[in-house]
């Protein structure tokens, strides 16, 4: 791991996506900071379930390039599995795709920005990012 690489969750990418003022975005100060802004192909996934139309399908496409994207593989599984029986153990289970997500942050030993803290600080392993950090 760089020191300068970071993984972001999906609420990121939605955060920018919504917003007017881009400049005002996380997304946007990750990337103006230097950063190497990596999303997992889980994150790909949710992003265009929720592409409705042509022209967000498109502008996903562009969106993209801005990333390098982890694949999510065998050993991503493998933690993912021991998340998920962590969590169901202390009754605190999360979805499925955000165990998806922390489990290649704990693979690839990058830290997670997220807008959803609530969830990811239930899973020790994980790094998360603090946005005052930009």
């Amino acid at each position: 791991m760089d020191d300068r690489d970071i993984l972001i969750d999906t609420t990121i990418i939605i955060d920018f996506l919504r917003k007017q003022n881009k400049q005002a975005t996380n997304l946007w100060k990750v990337k103006e900071a230097g950063f190497n802004v990596q999303i997992s192909t889980i994150t790909v996934f949710e992003l265009y379930a929720g592409a409705l139309t042509d022209i967000h399908k498109n502008d996903l496409l562009k969106l993209l390039k801005w990333f390098e994207i982890i694949p999510f593989g065998f050993e991503t599984a493998q933690i993912s599995a021991e998340i998920y029986k962590n969590l169901k153990a202390e009754n605190q289970l999360i979805e499925f795709r955000d165990i998806f997500i922390a489990a290649t942050s704990i693979e690839f030993n990058v830290p997670l920005l997220t807008l959803n803290k609530k969830h990811f600080n239930r899973i020790n392993d994980v790094k998360i990012s603090e946005l005052e950090d930009f």
